[in-house]
């Protein structure tokens, strides 16, 4: 078996993310880690009892902290699980470069809780949306989207999802004809902060540019497939790549059947909230056998049927 780690993007956060892991030691003192090198109470955002995780400044590192928390449980409990790649949809990107020893986790933690601040602003700057076009037309879907100055598609994620963004309003008439061309079998407005992956970020990517400057990144030890190029990340291109991320199209589905063709991946482990890139991978290739962990239970249940891998 060889299996590729899927780490979950913006969007798969909900109250409570997470909190079930605090039990467990490892876990906690990442969380803890987290927060003092962010200045940010964590457990605080991971609960969201007064709508923390509805605000992209607090979801970036809290997310990526819970999915990295839970890939050093699986180091500890099955250190042989044989992972032949990782790959994350946007943000989940960072979580697979720190599980990869790419970016040390508090230095990339600071990064993120940086980059959330960033987009935060954009995200207030222009009042914008995203929408879900199931089943799509590809083709039709994009000439809809070159008819309009603000609506770009945002995320490939699968053969049967686009996700299209934009301003709000140029995004509603783009849904509009969209249904009335019956470009795809279904078309859904998201609720989200913002049009993530497209120009409206561009502001955001330019202090990306100077912050990345700041960083160091090593080559990662287990092959990292990026949402921008579709390869394996290359320790020096980096943090051009983490760049240009935030403002261009993902590619999550291709990264997959990346995965199967070069690293001949048969399985795939999602960590972080839900079963989104599970079922992203199944609509890549059915054939490859997925698990998700999601919460402690899963967890539990995932290290006892794997325990060849300890």
């Amino acid at each position: 078996m060889k299996i590729g780690l899927l780490f979950s993007g913006q969007g798969a956060q909900k109250p409570g993310i997470g909190l079930d892991f605090l039990s467990d030691p490892l876990f906690e003192s990442i969380i803890f880690q987290g927060s003092a090198a962010t200045g940010l109470d964590l457990k605080q955002i991971m609960a969201s009892e007064n709508g923390e995780l509805k605000e992209t400044k607090n979801v970036q590192p809290a997310l990526v902290a819970v999915s990295y928390g839970i890939y050093r449980m699986l180091k500890r409990d099955l250190p042989k699980l044989p992972v032949a790649a990782m790959a994350g949809l946007s943000l989940g990107e960072y979580a697979a470069l720190m599980a990869s020893e790419a970016l040390p986790f508090e230095d990339g933690i600071q990064l993120l809780a940086d980059r959330g601040r960033y987009m935060q602003v954009d995200a207030d700057q222009t009042a914008s949306s995203m929408a879900a076009v199931l089943n799509p037309d590809v083709k039709k879907v994009e000439a809809v989207c070159d008819r309009y100055a603000h609506v770009w598609v945002a995320n490939y994620n699968s053969p049967a999802q686009l996700v299209i963004g934009g301003t709000v309003d140029e995004v509603q008439q783009a849904v509009s004809e969209l249904k009335e061309q019956a470009a795809a079998k279904r078309v859904v407005i998201l609720r989200v902060s913002g049009a993530f992956h497209t120009p409206l970020f561009n502001g955001a990517r330019q202090k990306m540019h100077d912050r990345l400057a700041k960083e160091s990144f090593a080559q990662p030890v287990v092959p990292v497939i990026s949402n921008t190029t579709v390869t394996e990340f290359q320790g020096d291109e980096i943090a051009a790549i983490m760049e240009r991320q935030l403002a261009v199209p993902t590619h999550f589905g291709a990264d997959v059947a990346f995965m199967v063709e070069h690293q001949g991946i048969d399985a795939t482990l999602e960590i972080g909230t839900g079963k989104t890139l599970s079922r992203f991978a199944k609509q890549v290739n059915p054939q490859l056998k997925r698990a998700n962990i999601a919460t402690m239970k899963d967890y539990a249940t995932y290290v006892k049927e794997n325990q060849q891998w300890s």
